[in-house]
């Protein structure tokens, strides 16, 4: 009877000290990005264990042409995201000896983006764009490759409104959207 409490003990021991190891996110990374269509810095601040909030500034691309354009035509405008990222398995990566570090893991948010028509960077004269800002729930994965790059890749559909009458159309106006990124990064 001795053996079996002697091992009750000991399997409660081991479980509490295995349940209780917590994995967590970074109190406060940096880095650049760059994808595709632009170029964007960020930072995530630790909110809690699981929850980081990324604010990133940068560049949003676009490209258009077609036979109207005597050239395709290309534009980057500023961007300003602010996204609070649940990363849900970070148990999982070290408890199966892989790498968190820089916050490696899959996520799920909710990035809110702010596109002003402030300027554009084009091969067009006179580009403007109508203001816009966007709601989009993303699911997502962080991975690193070595100890400064990562890359990043995600998927999601949300709304987008557009803030014509400020541009000087008769009313503003939504549509649904759709964010598909894949971008290649440095941490600082």
């Amino acid at each position: 009877m001795k053996n079996v409490y002697l091992f009750l003990f000991f399997a409660l021991i081991i479980s509490k000290t295995s349940f209780s190891q917590s994995a967590s996110v970074e109190e406060s990374t940096s880095g650049v990005q760059i994808g595709v269509l632009g170029v964007w810095f960020h930072n995530e601040t630790k909110l809690s264990n699981k929850i980081a909030l990324r604010s990133e500034v940068g560049f949003d691309g676009g490209i258009w042409g077609g036979s109207f354009y005597p050239k395709t035509g290309y534009l980057f405008t500023p961007s300003f995201k602010v996204e609070p990222r649940w990363y849900y398995n970070l148990n999982r990566r070290v408890t199966k000896g892989k790498n968190i570090e820089d916050n490696s893991a899959n996520f799920l948010t909710l990035q809110v983006n702010f596109r002003p028509n402030w300027f554009t960077i084009s091969n067009y004269e006179n580009v403007e764009i109508v203001t816009h800002a966007s709601i989009i729930p993303t699911w997502g994965i962080k991975r690193n490759l070595g100890k400064h790059f990562n890359y990043e890749t995600g998927i999601g559909i949300g709304y987008i409104h557009y803030f014509a009458k400020s541009e000087g159309y008769l009313e503003d106006f939504g549509e649904a959207t759709a964010n598909l990124h894949l971008r290649i990064g440095y941490r600082f």
